[in-house]
């Protein structure tokens, strides 16, 4: 019905004021971006901290591991909190959220759905994953549903710990270029979790 708030923190000059930057934060993008209609009684709260002059790595340590959304999708896909880097790859925050890019990227490589999220849960201690999850967001092709593209996912593809690092052959030193532009995406051919599955079983 309206727009509550708007919060918006970004890095600028020293010599620019507060006063400054939230006027033109609000005429120049908030506005741009907002309907008018939608701005009613709304509460902007630019810069809040009323200083950000210092940003990047310097100002906020480890552009990776900590900042989990910008190592993955960009907000694009649901995020369990878990960072991939400082792990090695028996930690299933990073080997398994490997292998579900590598199972997303082999359902749509295969023509089984246009879209898929993969979600999966462990437990400590136990390999297999408590919970396998797909959603295809309707694209699924010849009139599959979702829980029918998990059987096919169960039939394929082994998520134990173990046969992840196997698979992907993840016990190679390949991480250090996950810190540079994220986990996924690219054509670097060290990230076997980007090459799809050759050959998969249907139902």
């Amino acid at each position: 019905m309206r727009c509550h708030n708007v919060l918006i923190s970004t890095q600028h000059s020293p010599d620019v004021t507060n006063e400054e930057i939230e006027a033109t934060l609000i005429e120049k993008v908030v506005k741009k971006v907002i309907p008018a209609e939608f701005l009613v009684d709304t509460k902007f709260y630019m810069n809040p901290s009323k200083s950000f002059i210092q940003g990047g790595p310097f100002a906020d340590a480890g552009l990776t591991g900590r900042k989990i959304i910008v190592d993955t999708y960009g907000g694009w896909a649901p995020h369990g909190g878990g960072a991939f880097s400082g792990k090695d790859p028996t930690k299933v925050d990073r080997s398994a959220a490997y292998y579900a890019r590598y199972v997303a990227k082999s359902l749509v490589h295969h023509k089984i759905a246009d879209r898929a999220l993969v979600q999966v849960a462990y437990s400590i201690g136990i390999a297999e994953p408590l919970s396998i999850h797909v959603n295809t967001y309707g694209t699924a092709k010849n009139g599959l549903t979702d829980h029918q593209v998990v059987k096919i996912i169960k039939n394929n593809f082994d998520f134990r710990p173990y046969n992840i690092i196997k698979e992907l052959d993840l016990l190679r030193p390949i991480y250090r270029a996950t810190s540079q532009n994220g986990h996924f995406g690219g054509k670097n051919p060290n990230f076997t979790w980007e090459q799809p599955k050759k050959e998969l079983k249907l139902l």
